[in-house]
């Protein structure tokens, strides 16, 4: 197989995700492109996942506020930037679904805090069936499978639907968002979901509707902990 491999990286070598530079080995930026990457690393948030400008250990503000809090942790590999955009845009709306196995990467080690907490099932959030046909591929559905294969942790495509079809979260704002999704989903199998620990898998974290929205389904069907993990997260 070794040999095998080092044929195929000749013909096709590994290259860059963002610019398409041939790289040495596989991991899937260039240092240029590496180094413009805002990702998200200590200090931050230890249940909100939000970064703090000084080190600090404790919950943060908005954090300290909730009585209730729908998730158990919430993490993302970087910030949503003009330097990271192209990186979600080109995996989402493009084809690139060959950046997946990177990306998961990425994702992997931000929620390494959640996987050590324990988890049971991923979840991908999932699309309507008619954007679903119009995409050909649900993008946190194929971050989901990679994650499963990095983690060892199974992976429930099915029991999530996204039965009512809304318009894409990008044309709204604030409170318009929360209604857009509202209601959206549903649980299918409510008993492959009572009684475990969930991870939600989306791409970008914007203002957290979709994934609170999934999650309150989630919770009415007997989840015993909810925590998010996506690629990208925008940040004030």
């Amino acid at each position: 197989m070794g040999f095998w491999k080092h044929i195929l990286d000749c013909l096709l070598p590994p290259r860059c995700i963002a610019c398409g530079t041939v790289l040495s080995g596989e991991q899937g930026l260039c240092p240029d492109c590496f180094n413009k990457i805002d990702f998200i690393g200590a200090p931050y948030c230890p249940r909100c996942g939000r970064p703090y400008e000084n080190a600090t250990q404790g919950l943060c503000g908005q954090c300290l506020k909730e009585k209730h809090p729908l998730f158990r942790m919430s993490r993302s590999a970087y910030r949503y930037t003009d330097a990271s955009k192209p990186l979600i845009l080109s995996f989402k709306f493009y084809d690139k679904t060959d950046n997946a196995p990177v990306l998961a990467q990425m994702m992997h080690r931000a929620g390494a805090d959640i996987f050590k907490a324990g988890v049971d099932v991923i979840v991908p959030i999932p699309l309507h069936f008619s954007r679903l046909l119009k995409r050909r591929y649900n993008q946190s559905a194929l971050l989901a499978r990679c994650l499963g294969k990095l983690s060892g942790v199974k992976v429930n495509y099915t029991s999530v639907l996204r039965h009512r079809h809304t318009r894409p979260q990008v044309e709204f704002s604030g409170h318009a968002r929360v209604k857009n999704v509202k209601d959206a989903f549903r649980v299918k199998h409510p008993e492959r979901i009572k009684g475990k620990r969930i991870l939600l898998i989306d791409d970008v974290m914007t203002t957290g509707s979709t994934l609170r929205e999934c999650a309150l389904v989630l919770k009415k069907a007997g989840a015993v902990s909810i925590d998010t993990l996506t690629v990208a997260r925008v940040l004030d």
